[in-house]
């Protein structure tokens, strides 16, 4: 029997300390005025004590999140994280990009309660068969069926986190303050539905579509991948998701057949019309053997020469526009009287509405508004009243199949 707090839940105070980038059990103790010995064993989930109620309380108010926050289990995927690096990344980071990707279930979870996100499809490309043995010849051809199957043609494919969102993968955008880190992609422990972070550090148009589409490539090529095979195959996982959405940003049957000749000044040119960086286009043409591997060389050599590692031309010549489906569907729970903001807070969500704002793509200090930001969205169906930690209606998330 456990002495303290019935119902805690010991993997809740690990998450949240990795959350606030708190680096140790010693540096939260002193936070909350309490001792390392006694919050290793409030983590320990053998542990038989936990914190008495008055701690619990001083701890969620140091820690910014309601008391309810440690006793609902964790949303923590059986499947692995996807990391575009580990050895090169702080364990410190590592956690926090973790958590708040956990976070991120949860709060699309909660607000699945209410609206009917997009169904989710991804075809199977795989149809049971094991990743590792993908040839580039196989990745070249998915990346084509995955354009044939959301009708992308063979041009640009616009904007990578529209397209993710249409197919139903939630997507949220947070500083990641870590330039090792530019996107984490995992599924829901509830649902199964893909999940991805990116990174809004050091960010223009054409990078962040070249992140989205390597996350887009792990949802499609690794959801079966086993969490003990992870790390033993992880350089073979991500150049595969690497290849796959350079593949799918500038496909194999159309976009080689543009270049004319191979420059800066000509791929410049080209990332004008495609929105896929420089040094990308390089990369692609020297794996499509376009190039020699020496030409390759060279370019690298004058592109870093020319200080274009730090910035590219038109890197800000477009505008980044943000996730909007749980934006949106929050906006549309609130503007129909289905639930109040206040509601929303002091029942459903029990981490801060900072950190909800943050990862639901919402302006700073709507929750303070008196009313949702007005969106032009179609109301949905109303259906009847579920169960879940409150009572609310289902709408009908609108279809936003626009190319």
């Amino acid at each position: 029997m456990r002495i303290g707090t019935p119902g805690f839940i010991p993997a809740r105070l690990t998450e949240i300390r990795h959350a606030r980038r708190i680096p140790s059990r010693a540096a939260l103790a002193r936070r909350i005025g309490s001792s390392a010995s006694s919050v290793s064993r409030w983590e320990d989930e053998d542990s038989d004590q936990t914190p008495d109620p008055a701690m619990l309380v001083r701890m969620a108010g140091e820690l910014h999140v309601r008391p309810e926050y440690f006793l609902r289990d964790t949303y923590q995927s059986d499947r692995p994280t996807f990391l575009r690096s580990l050895s090169n990344t702080l364990v410190r980071d590592l956690a926090y990009q973790k958590a708040q990707m956990q976070w991120l279930h949860e709060a699309s979870y909660i607000i699945s309660h209410y609206v009917d996100l997009p169904e989710v499809d991804i075809p199977d490309v795989l149809a049971g068969a094991d990743y590792t043995q993908l040839r580039d010849e196989d990745i070249e051809q998915i990346a084509l069926n995955l354009r044939r199957h959301w009708n992308l043609g063979e041009g640009p494919a616009g904007d990578m986190v529209a397209l993710m969102e249409r197919i139903g993968i939630v997507v949220a955008t947070i500083p990641m303050n870590t330039t090792k880190l530019d996107g984490l992609c995992s599924w829901s422990p509830i649902d199964g539905r893909p999940h991805v972070l990116l990174a809004t550090d050091k960010m223009s148009f054409p990078r962040r579509q070249m992140d989205a589409a390597h996350e887009l490539a792990h949802a499609v090529l690794h959801r079966a991948v086993p969490v003990e095979e992870f790390e033993a195959n992880l350089r073979v996982i991500e150049r595969q998701a690497f290849r796959l959405g350079s593949a799918f940003l500038m496909p194999s049957t159309s976009y080689p057949h543009e270049v004319r000749r191979c420059s800066l000044a000509v791929l410049a040119s080209l990332k004008e019309r495609w929105r896929v960086s420089i040094k990308a286009q390089i990369k692609r043409l020297s794996d499509l053997e376009i190039i020699p591997e020496e030409l390759s060389r060279q370019l690298y050599k004058l592109y870093s020469a020319k200080g274009w590692s730090k910035g590219e031309p038109l890197d800000q010549h477009w505008s980044i526009q943000q996730p909007r489906a749980l934006r949106d569907s929050l906006n549309l729970i609130v503007d129909n009287g289905v639930r109040s903001k206040a509601d929303l807070l002091a029942t459903e969500f029990t981490i801060s509405a900072t950190d909800v704002e943050l990862l639901c793509g919402l302006p700073t200090g709507w929750f303070d508004r008196d009313a949702a930001e007005v969106v032009t969205l179609k109301r949905g169906k109303l259906d009847s009243e579920i169960p879940s930690q409150g009572k609310g209606q289902i709408i009908a998330f609108p279809d936003r199949n626009r190319r």
